[in-house]
């Protein structure tokens, strides 16, 4: 199979599909890696490590579409990259199609495969390709908050930690998943007063059992939501259903009463969001002001560490995408029932029944489009 790796051209994406290394795995399977020049220069990896991998570089984008079976990826694909995909190309990323209609339709319109890393999930519910990111982003979004609560960033000027005789900041964790577990560890050994909420009793247990009174834990209900939030200095979203729109927790109404200068960090927001003011940004322009509470919302916060985070990510991707060149993406999934669920789109029918809700679309199991497929 010929897999490609194109530049990521979101605004200030630094990420990139796959590292040497993974590519020198793919070419030791027999494959062949087309890799975009430059693409891996925001993660510190050379055109010239690619190709002693054994990656042929090609100058070009169109090329990369235009040659390769399968596209590996970070982000989703933006509208430009989405026209250049043709019928049965596999797509191999985050899509994160629930909030997103537009790029739903032109992935459908392209009749390509298309796999997201964020929906692919083990029998125990956890989402191996997504945990990374999700690492990555709950860590920084504790980094996040404590800087924009600096006052010459737009906060209320309070430290994380505060000093002896002065209380440290309260940070409010909205989610006790993977995101909000890794905020609330870096908020913890930051010195902050850190309270975590979710509606799942046996992972605040869990919690509890790990921190003990070094946290709080605290189940999310609306009047607990709205309690909390008013004595908040940092609210981070951490809420997620896997594939689907994230529910709002905190409502416009809710805002009102936050404290002036308060950060709200929106970790759900490449789903939606969880917070009703919140709405997608970038790391060039990634805060906005509502109420006076500073909204920060990008949506591609781990590739503002592009190392670490490439790093991470080809980590939890290489096994499947390795499976799906070995053996075609069809025997891939029928071997791989976690793999399976990440199929969200193939040849134009919406094979991920989330998505298919959020868009008000038909939903067409995979068990028949892997059978048309066969008898095609």
């Amino acid at each position: 199979m010929i897999v490609g790796v194109p530049k990521e051209i979101k605004n200030n994406e630094f990420r990139v599909g796959l590292t040497p290394g993974a590519v020198a795995e793919f070419v030791a399977h027999g494959h062949s890696v087309l890799v975009e020049a430059g693409a891996g220069v925001g993660s510190t990896f050379g055109d010239t490590e690619y190709s002693a991998a054994g990656a042929q570089m090609v100058p070009s984008a169109d090329e990369v579409f235009a040659r390769a079976d399968m596209i590996v990826k970070v982000k989703e694909p933006q509208a430009e990259e989405i026209v250049k995909l043709r019928p049965g190309q596999i797509l191999y990323t985050f899509l994160h199609l629930a909030p997103d209609l537009p790029q739903t339709e032109g992935l459908i319109k392209s009749k390509a495969v298309c796999i997201a890393y964020e929906t692919v999930e083990l029998p125990n519910r956890s989402l191996p390709l997504l945990a990374p990111m999700s690492e990555v982003a709950g860590r920084m979004a504790a980094q996040v908050g404590a800087a924009y609560l600096q006052k010459p960033n737009g906060g209320r000027g309070v430290l994380m930690g505060g000093i002896p005789g002065v209380l440290p900041a309260k940070v409010v964790v909205l989610g006790g998943g993977v995101v909000g577990t890794n905020a609330a560890y870096v908020a913890m050994g930051m010195g902050a007063d850190v309270t975590i909420m979710d509606v799942n009793l046996d992972r605040l247990r869990y919690l509890d059992e790990i921190w003990g009174n070094r946290v709080r834990t605290m189940f999310s209900s609306k009047l607990n939501v709205s309690q909390v939030i008013g004595e908040a200095d940092l609210v981070i979203g951490a809420v997620l259903l896997v594939g689907a729109k994230t529910p709002f927790l905190v409502t416009r109404d809710m805002l009102s009463t936050m404290r002036t200068g308060a950060v709200i960090v929106d970790v759900s927001v490449d789903q939606g969001g969880c917070i009703e003011t919140t709405k997608p940004t970038t790391h060039a322009d990634p805060t906005f002001v509502v109420d006076g509470v500073l909204h920060y919302g990008v949506a591609n916060m781990p590739g503002a560490v592009p190392h670490t985070s490439t790093l991470g990510l080809t980590n939890a991707t290489l096994r499947q995408g390795l499976a799906i060149a070995d053996k075609g993406w069809k025997q891939a999934v029928l071997d791989d029932a976690s793999l399976a669920k990440g199929v969200n789109i193939i040849d134009g029918a919406v094979t991920y029944e989330p998505v298919a809700q959020a868009h008000g679309m038909e939903f067409t199991p995979l068990s028949e489009m892997i059978g048309s497929a066969a008898a095609s």
